[in-house]
């Protein structure tokens, strides 16, 4: 198991002092913070590049995919490697690499060398970057925050995710676009520096268990194995992710319809469409919020619940009305229920699945939730 503080408390306090790992949260969440913002700079900015120098739609496509890709290619052997290493190094090296990624798309369009393949090349190093990231963060958790504060720092970490991906990136990264390229591609490698700096700050203990010395050694796809047959076994968290797998097949399927639906059947301008997907945003943004007291009202089975209902009625509301009012408050529900339901799902995986699994179970579940939105797409 991953080891606390010694000398802490069942409770997570130490004797006559207070947890030092409760200022861990907000490193945590400052590091998804500025590292989510800079992946939404970057998946906006990898196309619009992409598309400066091919009037392919398909080139243009395949660099966007490799931000992507990488979660259907690799999670699985990332989640061994989170299982196996120290995870604040696994995050030190999965920014160092995005670091070099940046510094590299910065120089090259510095000197007039950017290309297709350098875009390629480097999107597919900032994609397996966010997988190792992602998953060595959420495993991380466990080890860096006291059990009674998961679910508030869940929260702000899926806050942080939300703003990042949403709002900020794209909208930051349009500023910097406008800029000049370089400009842009160098902020986002200063980003990477701070964010992987701000690891330092960190307290405890984050290597996974050591195996025995005379353990005897087990491949790689084995380790995968008895991941994937964990998260099988066990009903609880193979029922959450056949449920995470439906929810991403219907989200996939909603997110590929509603361009065309917003333009052919409500007659929305890009300004309209907007206002929907921001509504989809801000109802994430509120579920952060809110987590905790709908928690404590309903109980979290019921929270999560109400992901199920607010997924609905943003799927309903188009096929009942044009109305842009009642379009986009489906849309609100949709993002607010998501949020309840990720945070309150992260905490309860974190809590019962073993520390020494953390990594190969959350790129499972994770996988399926990738795996699943193509096909709802």
């Amino acid at each position: 198991m991953l080891t606390a503080p010694p000398g802490a408390t069942k409770t997570g306090e130490s004797p006559g002092r207070a947890d030092p790992r409760r200022r861990n949260t907000p490193v945590l969440v400052g590091f998804t913070a500025v590292t989510n913002l800079a992946d939404g700079v970057v998946k906006m900015a990898l196309p619009v590049l992409a598309a400066r120098l091919t009037g392919s739609p398909a080139e243009v496509t395949a660099v966007s995919l490799t931000l992507t890709l990488p979660w259907l290619l690799v999670a699985l052997h990332v989640g061994v490697l989170v299982d196996r290493f120290d995870r604040r190094l696994l995050l030190w090296g999965a920014n160092g690499a995005r670091l070099a990624a940046t510094v590299l798309l910065t120089a090259s369009a510095a000197g007039g060398g950017l290309t297709l393949g350098v875009l390629l090349g480097a999107g597919a190093v900032l994609g397996v970057a966010d997988v190792l990231a992602s998953t060595a963060a959420s495993a991380l958790v466990p080890a860096a925050v006291p059990a009674e504060r998961r679910e508030g720092a869940n929260a702000w970490m899926v806050g942080a995710e939300t703003v990042g991906q949403e709002f900020a990136g794209p909208f930051v990264g349009g500023l910097l676009l406008a800029a000049g390229t370089g400009f842009a591609l160098g902020a986002t490698s200063v980003a990477y520096a701070l964010a992987a700096l701000s690891l330092f700050l960190l307290v405890g203990r984050f290597r996974a268990p050591a195996p025995a010395p005379d353990a005897v050694a087990v491949p790689v796809n084995a380790r995968i194995a008895e991941g994937m047959r964990f998260l099988w076994r066990d009903r609880v968290l193979r029922t959450l992710s056949l449920i995470v797998a439906v929810l991403a097949a219907v989200w996939g399927a909603w997110l590929a319809l509603m361009p065309l639906y917003a333009q052919r059947d409500m007659a929305l301008g890009p300004r309209e469409y907007g206002i929907v997907l921001s509504a989809l945003g801000v109802g994430g943004l509120v579920g952060a919020a809110v987590v905790t007291r709908v928690n404590r009202l309903l109980g979290a089975r019921w929270a999560m619940f109400a992901d199920l209902v607010g997924t609905a009625l943003m799927v309903a509301l188009p096929a009942l009305t044009t109305d842009i009012r009642a379009v986009a408050a489906g849309a609100f529900l949709g993002g607010m229920g998501g949020t309840l339901w990720t945070v309150n799902a992260r905490t309860l995986t974190q809590r019962v699945v073993p520390d020494e699994m953390l990594g190969r179970y959350s790129a499972a579940a994770r996988l399926f939730s990738f795996g699943a939105m193509p096909l709802g797409a």
